[in-house]
């Protein structure tokens, strides 16, 4: 059973939800904090810097979207989007803002446990290995302190963004399949789910390529996979 040290701040704008999701959280042992509307929620994620943040999409004054995109510019912490919304393009604009997973609504208490769970064991399980550091043209990833530097100057990325790049980076040269990277950064729900692990194979190089249109670091196996570059 998780520790209260496991604390979750979730918003939404819905009372009988956020009082069903607290209660849900509660019984299971986490931590709970809660706030009804964007604003109060970015303060509380401040403030409080939670384990893990449960985030609605549809919110009067500022949206899911808009609070994920602030937190991004200065945390890491694992967000997890609840939205009554399926449609393709809203999942992505929240990957694309930073979100680390999302629920549809309505979801069961037993999906919702299962997402947060996940995400929690992933997000605190430190990948401090004695593996060294890699340096490939200028990308350093050092994996003991989970940083990455690109010429020196490092490189935000969110948790789940680094979780992508470890398996890839830990593995040079070798082709790691679709179907692989979605069981090790996503669970095996998403095996057979490519679109999000082709909207975050953007967003990272976005992020470590000098040219994102023609990646040096990260490169596609069309129809198997993706790898990273050999160092020379």
């Amino acid at each position: 059973m998780p520790t209260q040290k496991n604390s979750i701040l979730v918003v939404d704008d819905d009372p009988a939800l956020l009082k069903l999701m607290r209660r849900t959280l509660e019984m299971e042992g986490y931590g709970v904090t809660t706030a009804s509307d964007g604003k109060t929620g970015l303060q509380l994620i401040e403030d409080e810097q939670p384990s893990l943040v449960l985030l609605d999409i549809m919110m009067p004054g500022l949206d899911g979207f808009q609070v994920c995109e602030r937190v991004r510019k200065y945390l890491k912490v694992p967000i997890l989007m609840l939205t009554a919304k399926s449609r393709v393009d809203d999942v992505v604009h929240g990957f694309d803002v930073g979100a680390d997973d999302y629920v549809t609504k309505p979801f069961g208490t037993d999906e919702l446990l299962a997402r947060v769970k996940t995400i929690l064991r992933r997000s605190m399980s430190q990948d401090r290995t004695r593996r060294p550091p890699l340096t490939c043209d200028g990308l350093c990833i050092d994996f003991a302190n989970r940083q990455v530097t690109k010429n020196g100057k490092e490189v935000i990325l969110t948790p789940t963004e680094y979780r992508l790049l470890c398996p890839l980076a830990a593995n040079p040269g070798r082709v790691i399949t679709h179907n692989q990277l979605l069981t090790e950064v996503w669970g095996w729900e998403h095996r057979g789910n490519p679109h999000i692990l082709k909207t975050f194979i953007a967003r990272l190089r976005k992020k470590i390529e000098t040219d994102p249109s023609n990646p040096k670091y990260i490169t596609t196996r069309p129809g198997i996979g993706y790898m990273f570059k050999k160092a020379p």
